[in-house]
């Protein structure tokens, strides 16, 4: 696999790679697998692999437009009917000051979170707008996964029916 590949495909390659992994070992269920990076002018930003990065990262944010991506790959284990999807959000972050950075980092949030921020938790303080979905933001896009789910003959609100109950 490269990475080279557009956004959009590399996390629908990604979730799907995750999905696969679980499905193969069932013989029955819903597996949906979501994988979520963050780009900035064609740049792909995954999760920081050191405090320095984490802060090149915010500071490339900065005052800017960025897009999450979220590959969502469902696959019934049953039938082996799959689905591959995404889902793409902007985010403005508003100017960050160097301090507030280094603050920032120093919390630990950013260091398992792609672009090195997590918008449910204390990076919020610097979203200016968010453009899409909210959730997707966090790596979880629930309303493309719902509308996936559907399309896979999955109902929801039955669900004690397939709970197995």
């Amino acid at each position: 696999m490269s990475l080279n590949l557009a956004p959009k495909e590399l996390v629908q390659v990604l979730s799907y790679g995750k999905a696969k992994a679980v499905a193969d070992k069932l013989n029955s269920g819903i597996v949906i697998g979501v994988d979520t990076i963050v780009c900035i002018n064609d740049k792909k930003l995954g999760k920081p692999k050191s405090n320095q990065e984490a802060f090149q990262m915010l500071k490339n944010l900065s005052g800017k437009f960025h897009q999450v991506y979220s590959g969502v790959s469902i696959i019934d284990c049953k039938t082996k009917k799959s689905i591959k999807d995404f889902e793409v959000t902007k985010v403005k972050f508003r100017k960050m000051t160097e301090n507030e950075i280094k603050a920032y980092i120093q919390t630990r949030e950013p260091m398992d979170k792609a672009g090195a921020y997590g918008i449910q938790g204390l990076a919020s303080i610097f979203v200016e707008k968010i453009e899409g979905c909210y959730f997707n933001v966090m790596g979880f896009p629930v309303h493309n996964i719902y509308k996936n789910l559907k399309k896979l003959g999955v109902n929801i609100f039955e669900y004690e029916k397939w709970k197995g109950k």
